[in-house]
């Protein structure tokens, strides 16, 4: 092979790696990029809520299908949709994580390359300075024959190593377009995952519509009741307030639909005579139940997110959080934990927008930070069903969860 010959095979070699990038994304979108090791914890936890959503928002499908009396069907639906938001917000997070994780092999793939071309550059530059040396010119100098011997020897040992670094950068480049083109299938799925999410969206929005209109064609007395827990808030100093008067009312309303109802009139009486059989006997009042030994049914967080703080964890203002404080995606759905009885619903002093439930079994849960609420004073719900929706900016949600007054975590309890 003639010396001339050689310099642009080796030279070509080079210079396909040198000239050769990582191609930014055909597809980039103003996506916040994740740290290694908190997307993988995101992209962990998002897996788990969406394949836990996947699986209720099935289970009250076929409940829906199964139920007959329409409001109940229409209850199962409202939450089996919710649960679809839920498992389409997962989705979108773990989408993100999967980028992030895609954007940070890339940068850790460029910077390889980055490295490993600085040695051929100088060699390439050191080449071509040979290769624009006429032959002719070093066949005419003393010891060139010699010195052009001893580089042809030299190149042909070089040229074949040089091949293979070039052929392995060649392979770290095509690991570069598989990482390009993964980093553009998830933006897809990005973008999928936020399609489905407002187009389930706007289903929930129709069917809380239709929802909302028929409880207050069923509920005349449904205003009045949401009165009454405003006064309640007003009279209450704090939360922990609210909740204790909240308390009472449910126990009054236990004990009176403990009562037995009236008597009925006995059928037998003696006509014309005054004289009554012996009076038929009232039933005895059934016990309140109790939480001391049920647990509550169907339990679940109310909104997906990274756990801000735990229960019983100190507070910078001292005391110790009673409940779990979550960070959700902006606008994430909030729903019940479990099911039972709505006692409060709207804004409470610097908490943003809270719910109260009543459970069965002295259980109550509330909670806050909601900046929509789509429930009423009054309703009744089953788990899952939709609540509202966190803020857009730097939301949380807090969930605390009560047995008899007293709090629990609920981490303990979840179903």
């Amino acid at each position: 092979m003639r010396i001339s010959a050689i310099f642009p095979v080796v030279i070509g070699a080079i210079a396909l790696v040198l000239v050769a990038v990582i191609p930014d994304s055909r597809a980039q979108r103003d996506v916040a990029i994740l740290e290694p090791e908190e997307a993988q914890a995101q992209l962990e936890r998002a897996t788990r809520e969406s394949q836990r959503a996947d699986a209720r928002a099935a289970r009250l499908a076929r409940e829906a299908d199964e139920a007959t009396e329409a409001a109940d069907k229409t209850a199962r639906k409202a939450a089996s949709v919710a649960a679809q938001i839920q498992a389409a917000e997962a989705n979108i997070a773990a989408a993100r994580a999967r980028y992030s994780l895609t954007q940070a092999d890339r940068a850790s793939l460029s910077k390889r390359l980055a490295e490993r071309q600085q040695p051929l550059v100088r060699l390439t530059a050191a080449l071509q300075t040979t290769a624009r040396r006429p032959l002719a010119l070093s066949a005419l100098q003393p010891g060139s024959l010699k010195d052009l011997v001893y580089v042809r020897a030299v190149l042909d040992s070089a040229v074949p190593e040089i091949r293979n670094r070039t052929a392995a950068l060649r392979g770290e480049l095509e690991e570069g377009r598989r990482l390009e083109q993964q980093a553009a299938s998830e933006l897809d799925n990005l973008r999928a995952g936020e399609e489905e999410l407002q187009a389930r969206r706007t289903q929930l929005a129709a069917i809380e519509t239709r929802q909302r209109l028929a409880s207050r064609e069923a509920r005349g007395t449904a205003s009045r009741e949401g009165e009454r827990a405003l006064a309640l808030a007003e009279e209450a100093r704090d939360l922990d307030g609210l909740i204790g008067v909240i308390g009472e009312a449910a126990e009054l309303r236990r004990e009176l639909a403990a009562l037995p109802g009236p008597m009925m009139r006995p059928s037998n009486i003696a006509a014309g005579s005054g004289q009554r059989s012996e009076a038929v006997s009232a039933p005895s009042p059934s016990p309140t139940p109790t939480a001391s030994n049920e647990r509550l049914a169907g339990f679940q967080l109310p909104v997906q997110g990274r756990t801000i703080a735990g229960f019983g964890e100190l507070r910078d203002s001292g005391l110790r959080s009673t409940g779990l404080e979550l960070a959700p995606a902006p606008g994430a759905q909030v729903v019940a934990p479990a099911s039972g009885r709505i006692a409060f619903a709207g804004p409470y002093r610097g908490f943003g927008r809270i719910v109260i439930i009543e459970h069965p079994g002295g259980w109550t849960s509330l909670v806050t930070g909601l900046a929509r609420v789509a429930a009423d004073v009054g309703d009744e719900v089953i788990a899952g069903a939709p609540l509202g929706v966190a803020g857009r900016d730097d939301a949380s949600i807090t969930i605390e969860l009560r047995r008899d007054g007293e709090p629990v975590n609920p981490l303990n309890f979840l179903g």
